[in-house]
């Protein structure tokens, strides 16, 4: 009939594999039974049939392929979430870790049977400790927050190998949620240094928080708020004055490439989240690498085995003799695929590229910043952001009603993930920020012209915002159900 509504071919949205079954289907075939059949033992019988949808591999094909198109990853388009960084990971990475020789080596292979990848670990060791001014550094960790503990571990080694292990880590009330869970899980208790007026560490209140019994301070430099910590050197000598030791996780490493080390501020302790600084997958459960870099009096501490190198044959063994060691915190070498592409990229780059990407990061955060500054202002006015940045939408609700998580929600609507809302905790209505220097001027022109356009919308109709996202498969989910019930119902 002229005029009738055409229907879509293959499955309507929201539409299951099991609404596309039909019996007699099947998307697979096997060949012919080529030795007698027998029957299945009663006890490994199936009482009832499993219920499996009946499909086509066509049918099959479609709806997987229908799915994965509803997904949003950084091959598709920008994830600016400040603090967990998302970068694009280049495809020649991909196709070194793919290679044969790192593709189908056995874990458990002999040392001389390995040496090509012996070596490449015991490479990107050196240039890790190259880039932070660290001495020696573990690639076992799997992520980050592995790379926390074994960090405080060793930490906790030093002091009980000097006859006081002591009791207290200090941190900043703007430090990342990992740093106190791992303090805790090492076995300490969390201090809280608040931050200034500027948005970096009081030092004067610093000053009077650590004792004897202070083992260390967990700092990122950039901090949490993207802005540079300028008294980093007076929190050292605070710090080291009382015999602790200075901590740095790796977030925001990639804001300093090439500019400075942590080594040089100060720091005894470095983890790296290589995902954000070297651009290797993450997240989702998957692998990922957190390795650990130390100053040389904390090198006999470090997880066994290490990889060295003997000086007559240049032959690469792993060592296990290690008396002092912390022990294994990673099965075999850690994720060593993703470290082949940790290892490609920072050679693919070098010293030259690792300092312009760093710059570019930077860049592009302030370009971004200022685009938006005068709808969404920064929570510290005073301090110029590095790769990052926090602004307060505070303004916007106090005017609307209209909160972060609403502008959050509609900016998936206007076809952009949302940046990280509601942290650093100590910022009202916050918005943090992480464009990465691998985003275009125009993918960062575009992602400011959608949260102007959101808080525009704020102040023409607010409940619009309320209600957002409209345009996706699933609405706004009850979040708060959902962390406080953490069940999946099928």
């Amino acid at each position: 009939m002229i005029g009738a509504p055409v229907r879509r071919q293959g499955p309507t949205e929201g539409e299951t594999l099991m609404d596309l079954s039909r019996p007699g289907r099947r998307s697979w075939s096997l060949p012919d039974l080529d030795v007698p059949p027998t029957e299945v033992p009663t006890e490994f019988a199936l009482e009832d049939v499993p219920g499996l949808p009946e499909v086509s591999e066509l049918d099959l094909v479609r709806h997987y392929t229908r799915l994965s198109q509803l997904n949003y990853g950084v091959d598709t388009g920008v994830y600016p979430l400040g603090s967990c960084t998302m970068k694009y990971n280049p495809k020649v990475a991909e196709v070194t870790a793919a290679l044969p020789g790192f593709q189908r080596l056995h874990p458990l292979q002999p040392d001389h049977t390995a040496q090509g990848a012996l070596e490449l670990l015991w490479v990107l060791e050196q240039a890790l400790c190259e880039i932070t001014g660290m001495a020696r550094a573990t690639l076992q960790p799997p992520a980050g927050a592995c790379g926390e503990e074994t960090g405080l571990l060793i930490m906790r080694a030093h002091h009980t190998k000097r006859g006081n292990p002591r009791r207290k880590v200090v941190i900043p009330d703007s430090a990342h949620g990992t740093n106190p869970a791992s303090v805790r899980l090492a076995g300490y208790e969390t201090v809280h240094v608040p931050s200034d007026a500027r948005g970096m560490v009081d030092v004067s209140e610093l000053e009077k928080l650590v004792d004897e019994d202070v083992a260390g301070l967990m700092l990122t430099n950039p901090n949490t708020l993207g802005l540079f910590e300028e008294e980093i050197e007076e929190t050292a000598r605070i710090v080291h004055g009382v015999g602790g030791l200075l901590y740095y996780d790796g977030a925001n490493l990639n804001a300093i490439l090439g500019r400075c080390r942590p080594g040089d501020m100060g720091f005894d302790i470095v983890h790296i989240n290589t995902h954000k600084t070297f651009a290797t997958p993450h997240g989702g459960g998957g692998p990922g690498a957190g390795p650990v870099g130390v100053t040389d009096e904390l090198a006999r501490f470090l997880p066994s085995p290490m990889i060295e190198r003997d000086a007559g044959s240049g032959t690469f063994r792993l060592e296990h003799d290690r008396p002092d060691s912390i022990g294994r915190v990673h099965g075999f070498n850690g994720n060593f695929a993703v470290l082949v592409r940790a290892y490609t990229y920072v050679f693919l780059h070098g010293a030259d590229g690792l300092k312009a990407l760093a710059e570019r990061a930077v860049l592009n955060a302030n370009y971004l910043a200022t685009l938006v500054q005068g709808t969404f202002p920064p929570a510290f006015e005073d301090g110029r952001p590095m790769h990052e940045f926090v602004v307060t939408a505070e303004p916007l609700k106090q005017r609307t009603g209209v909160r972060v998580m609403d502008v959050a929600k509609r900016l998936i609507d206007l076809g952009y993930h949302p940046s990280t809302v509601y942290f650093p905790l100590i910022v009202e209505e916050a918005m943090m920020i992480e464009p990465t220097e691998t985003e275009t001027r125009e993918t960062l022109d575009g992602f400011a012209a959608a949260l102007l356009q959101a808080a525009k919308e704020a102040g023409s109709d607010p409940e619009l915002l309320h209600q957002a996202p409209v345009s996706t498969p699933v609405r706004r989910l009850d979040e708060v159900r959902a962390a406080r019930q953490l069940k999946l119902h099928w």
